[in-house]
């Protein structure tokens, strides 16, 4: 009942405010969390790749194809298969495991891109800094 008349009476940005700034400081955590693994994975990714240990795509530079391929792995050159990522972390600002892709420029060879060499929330939202955290 009382949600019924916050709804009929008060204003809809009153009613969806429902988020504390604790709440607030854990999605924050979170996602700091979530992009320090994927980008760590990265990391290790271009790594293998740059020390010759894997195979990556012509025209990635030696960064990932895809977040994908850091989860399914890649074969290294004993043929084991090597995983970077136990599954893709879910962004806590949006929800789901879409997250914006930073791709090496100027690869005509790829149609997508270049390989994945950073990511961003593609969460419109400001952080308690005043920072967004699409630039995080």
């Amino acid at each position: 009942m009382t949600f019924a008349i916050c709804l009929a009476v008060a204003s809809p940005t009153f009613c969806q405010s429902t988020s504390t700034p604790r709440d607030q400081q854990e999605k924050e955590q979170q996602l700091r969390t979530a992009l320090e693994q994927i980008r760590e994975a990265i990391d290790h990714y271009r790594g293998m790749a740059d020390r010759a240990k894997i195979q990556a795509p012509v025209g990635s530079r030696n960064y990932p194809p895809d977040l994908e391929t850091l989860v399914k792995g890649v074969m290294d050159v004993h043929g084991q298969t090597l995983k970077f990522l136990p599954k893709i972390p879910v962004d806590p600002m949006t929800g789901t495991t879409d997250w914006g892709l930073k791709r090496v420029p100027g690869v005509v060879a790829a149609p997508d891109g270049g390989g994945i060499f950073d990511i961003y929330t593609k969460s419109e939202g400001t952080a308690m800094d005043g920072t967004k955290y699409k630039d995080w």
